[in-house]
């Protein structure tokens, strides 16, 4: 047996290579970002975002647009347009403009880049408020490469638990478990590109609702995977007259311990969600004795956590949707109930009981009393 992998390895080593289907990286169009938007007159514009590697050439990155009716369709399009191979599997950004969020079945236009073998599932999806084409032609002088620096900006931004991280595979499963309806990241472009918070979408996929970025942090609570986070509340009673408002606190979390029990009683689904957070304190504009009332501080804290919760939930409820995956736990524990209501559990999720508790607990006020 060593002998034949001996010989078979000499083979390989003095076997030469095809020169002749060598290509080098200046004549490839790496296609690192694409985008699809709606123009005016509501036709589809597809984009693509490329990095240049030509000495002489003066931009570092080079833009397409394309008006026509599907994404496949658009890359005939972008091959007539550049000068290079155009390679898709390298995509690392999928810019969706909000207009087109706005559209029931939008999701039907990426059937591309799951059929298609060459395409990369790992691409981030983003939301754009705004025109697609602004953040496609910006060229920020003191980042990377758009794509690049997208790219970090959102794993950055999850990593500090401010938005979701969703990628066109999670994004699958996401619009066909009928147990979560879909997330994503959105941004905008002012003088930079910025992270909004997140987009959350319907079970047909449709735009719904913008959280904030605080909002995004407690969804994260909810869907078990936050990170490293800070969050701020507002103290009743310790507002003084003036520009500055003094009630405000904050903290950081390192970790959250969330228990999820799901029933089904009296034809209803209910949620008892327990929430335990050590936290540490960053911030605290009005004077206040930790040492002596922080039984009484984490009360509080704990009291405006908890209806930020229930206003997020609330307002899950009212668009029929569920990010977190509730619907996951109702098929896990209650899975005769789910199995009813699985086509549309939007509508059932409206009018499940979710009951909270939120506790937490100072481990830290910092070095100055």
């Amino acid at each position: 047996m060593k002998r034949w992998l001996s010989l078979g390895l000499l083979v390989l080593l003095f076997v030469s290579g095809c020169s002749s289907d060598k290509i080098n990286v200046e004549e490839l169009t790496l296609g690192l970002m694409l985008g699809m938007d709606l123009d005016q007159d509501n036709h589809m514009v597809y984009y693509l975002s490329s990095p240049v590697f030509n000495k002489e050439a003066k931009k570092k990155n080079e833009e397409f647009g394309r008006k026509t009716e599907t994404l496949r369709q658009s890359m005939t399009g972008f091959d007539a347009m550049t000068t290079g191979l155009t390679i898709r599997g390298k995509v690392q950004v999928m810019l969706i403009g909000k207009r087109v969020l706005q559209h029931p079945d939008w999701f039907r236009l990426l059937d591309v880049a799951y059929r298609d073998a060459k395409y990369s599932v790992n691409a981030r999806v983003i939301a754009v408020d705004g025109p697609v084409s602004e953040i496609i032609n910006f060229y920020p002088l003191d980042k990377p490469r758009l794509p690049l620096h997208m790219t970090r900006l959102i794993d950055t931004a999850n990593r500090r638990s401010i938005t979701v991280k969703t990628t066109l595979q999670e994004l699958h499963r996401q619009m066909y478990e009928k147990g979560v309806t879909p997330s994503i990241t959105e941004v905008k472009k002012s003088k930079a590109v910025e992270v909004t918070g997140t987009a959350v979408l319907n079970e047909r996929g449709k735009y719904a609702e913008l959280l904030n970025l605080q909002e995004s942090t407690l969804l994260l609570i909810l869907q078990e995977s936050a990170k490293e986070m800070n969050l701020s509340v507002q103290i009743p009673g310790e507002d003084k007259q003036g520009p500055i408002r003094r009630s405000a606190i904050t903290f950081r979390v390192k970790s959250v311990k969330t228990k999820i029990k799901t029933k089904y009683v009296q034809d209803r689904f209910q949620f008892d969600i327990d929430i335990k957070m050590p936290i540490a304190l960053s911030e605290k504009l009005f004077p206040y004795d930790v040492r002596k009332g922080g039984d009484k501080l984490q009360k509080a804290i704990g009291e405006q956590l908890k209806r930020q919760f229930e206003q997020l939930i609330h307002s899950f409820q009212k668009h029929g949707t569920d990010p977190v995956g509730f619907g996951l736990h109702a098929r896990a524990y209650e899975y005769q109930a789910y199995k009813k209501v699985q086509e549309h559990w939007g509508e059932a999720f409206a009018k499940a009981d979710v009951k909270l508790s939120v506790k937490t607990e100072i481990t830290d006020m910092g070095p100055v009393k």
